[in-house]
């Protein structure tokens, strides 16, 4: 791996496992030194010690959409590395599986707080903390569920395709300084994703024309392209990676 983000600091979010620790390993491998955060204490430890340990990278516990929280991971990662200049927005969640027309506005606000608002907030703490004077670069774990109507998965969907506009829009008013891009995924083989596929992996995997879902890594590569120098003149792109599914309106 090269050493393209020597000297930079990551902050990863829902990184314990699945796509924001292939993210985090990428970075890391890649140079970079990150905090990462997720709910669990006891699975943030263990993400630590695969990612080589406090010498390259801490974790946070707390719930990704409390400002909080959020104001210490951003002060962890300047006061312990030095700066914050990239941060992944991949805090995501979908509590219900269903018709929209059925789901309680409840969890709809919940899931509208959490996978778009917190983001947002999220941009707002390490913009005021380092990237305004800096710059630095963003990317949020968007969906191909916000790019086209995916049945249960509704209100999931809405909130990435919000997410994906709110990228955009950030784009337009952070540069020329901070960048800022989106990745929406296909089914990837995560415990988040696990009811979208398990049991039935292969007849899923038959609609996309690369003929398998996706791994964590598959996403990690392409957001550290996303983070890195080799992207400085893309901001505001939502960069599809799904195995080609999206072509062929596969499941």
């Amino acid at each position: 791996m090269s050493k393209r983000f020597a000297g930079r600091t990551a902050i990863v979010t829902g990184a314990s496992r699945g796509i924001g620790l292939a993210v985090a390993e990428r970075l890391v491998a890649d140079g970079a030194k990150v905090v990462i955060t997720a709910r669990k204490a006891d699975a943030l430890d263990a993400a630590v010690a695969r990612l080589g340990g406090p010498e390259y990278a801490r974790g946070v516990a707390g719930h990704a959409d409390d400002i909080d929280h959020q104001a210490e991971v951003v002060k962890r990662a300047i006061d312990t590395f030095g700066s914050a200049d990239l941060l992944v927005n991949n805090t995501g969640i979908n509590p219900v599986y269903g018709p929209m027309v059925d789901m309680d506005l409840g969890t709809a606000r919940k899931i509208v707080e959490v996978n778009c608002l917190s983001a947002l907030s999220w941009v707002q703490q390490v913009h005021g903390a380092w990237m305004k004077e800096h710059g630095g670069a963003v990317v949020n774990v968007a969906s191909v569920a916000g790019v086209r109507p995916e049945p249960g998965i509704g209100m999931y969907g809405a909130s990435k395709a919000m997410l994906t506009h709110i990228t955009q829009g950030l784009a337009v008013e952070l540069g020329p300084g901070i960048r800022v891009n989106a990745v929406a995924p296909g089914v990837v083989k995560t415990k988040f994703a696990t009811a979208l596929y398990g049991g039935r992996e292969e007849q899923v995997a038959s609609a996309y024309p690369l003929k398998r879902l996706g791994v964590p890594d598959d996403i990690g590569g392409v957001v550290a392209f996303l983070l890195s120098d080799d992207a400085a003149w893309m901001t505001g792109q939502l960069v599809v990676v799904d195995g080609g599914v999206t072509l062929t309106g596969g499941a």
